[in-house]
């Protein structure tokens, strides 16, 4: 791997220090150079799966701008390695970087199926839709190997409790049978995240993720078996995918989509410095402007914390993204409704089996 190349196959191309730690990392432009000449790679760029044990496994939810009550993680850190992903500054919590450490160092949680079920057998717990995941995808690659997230599906269906989930993985669907079964007591929700038509887009934003046409199809085999579908249009970036909205509306819509979602992209945190670093090596013809952009939807800077504000921007581009929005719902999603989750089972399947009196 050359330190002066664009690093494919990822998307942050460096890491950032972190903010929690008193030292950080330099990598000094003599070591650099010596390992070019030497032929050698300065550092890893594979995949670490490294197991963790939680004591805990769902998170009470209290931002009032996420519009999910609790959420569990299966994973943290994620391969996919979007590069706009508002979940790498989590990483920094674990002592990690928000930039390539967040998609080469997964942090795995193989206790989760059974944490799960301790939580939502306590006696004090009411039924609330639990969101598989509200910050990493839980069917990035990792799934495949370690299949928490079939594990813990398994664990909602004996308990009969209501499920969400947002992914942007086709994986998905490997999970079919279980999905139709939690769907016959109107328990499961899927949002599939989608954010762009363009290949060449898609691979630059979010590299290790699934193909824009097996999304779409995704959308299609779970409206086929009438499991409910919400597409999560975000984030809508100024100057690389907003002009997208309306087609893609119409895309996920074609292919079965009740609903949609989206937000206006903020970079929180480290995220400003690991997209800035970004978009000036994968699109250095139009960094500037972009940036400019995104700055324009959030008061002159790249990142509004403002609760009600945050997610939604403001300013004139702001308002166009929404105002296109309203046009996309009136056109594609007339009379569609994403349907509540059923409350009303888990109580009786409590101990694992329903409850005869």
């Amino acid at each position: 791997m050359s330190f002066n190349k664009f690093l494919k196959g990822r998307g942050a191309q460096k890491n950032t220090d972190n903010r929690f730690l008193q030292h950080v990392f330099e990598m000094r432009d003599d070591f650099l150079e010596f390992c070019r000449l030497e032929g050698e790679e300065y550092e890893s760029n594979k995949t670490q799966y490294i197991p963790i044990f939680p004591k805990t496994i769902v998170n009470k939810v209290d931002s009032p701008d996420v519009g999910m009550g609790y959420s569990m993680n299966p994973y943290q850190g994620c391969e996919h390695g979007c590069i706009y992903c508002y979940a790498r500054n989590t990483h920094e919590y674990w002592g990690y970087s928000a930039g390539l450490d967040f998609e080469r160092r997964i942090l795995v949680k193989k206790s989760a199926p059974e944490l799960l079920e301790a939580k939502i057998k306590h006696k004090n717990w009411k039924a609330n839709t639990v969101v598989l995941s509200g910050n990493t995808d839980c069917y990035q690659p990792a799934e495949q190997k370690f299949e928490i997230t079939r594990k813990c599906l398994e664990v909602f269906l004996r308990y009969r409790h209501p499920v969400g989930i947002i992914t942007k993985n086709a994986l998905v669907l490997r999970d079919l049978d279980i999905l139709r079964q939690l769907n016959e007591h109107q328990l499961v929700g899927v949002n599939v995240s989608i954010t762009t038509l363009s290949e060449k887009t898609r691979r630059k934003l979010e590299p290790r993720t699934a193909s824009i046409q097996k999304r779409l199809k995704t959308i299609q085999v779970l409206s086929d078996n009438n499991i409910p579908v919400n597409a999560m249009l975000a984030p809508m970036i100024p100057g690389i995918n907003s002009h997208e909205l309306l087609p893609l509306a119409k895309a996920v819509a074609d292919h079965g989509a009740l609903s949609f979602g989206l937000t206006v992209v903020r970079l929180n945190g480290a995220i400003g410095q690991i997209f800035s670093d970004w978009i000036k090596k994968a699109m250095p013809d139009r960094a500037e402007k972009v940036l400019h952009q995104i700055q324009d939807c959030h008061g002159g800077t790249v990142n509004d914390s403002r609760f009600g504000t945050r997610t939604k921007g403001e300013g004139k581009i702001a308002e166009q993204i929404h105002e296109m929005a309203q046009i996309a719902r009136k056109r594609y999603f007339k009379n569609r409704n994403f349907p509540r989750l059923n409350m009303e089972l888990h109580e009786q399947y409590k101990d694992g089996q329903m409850k005869l009196f």
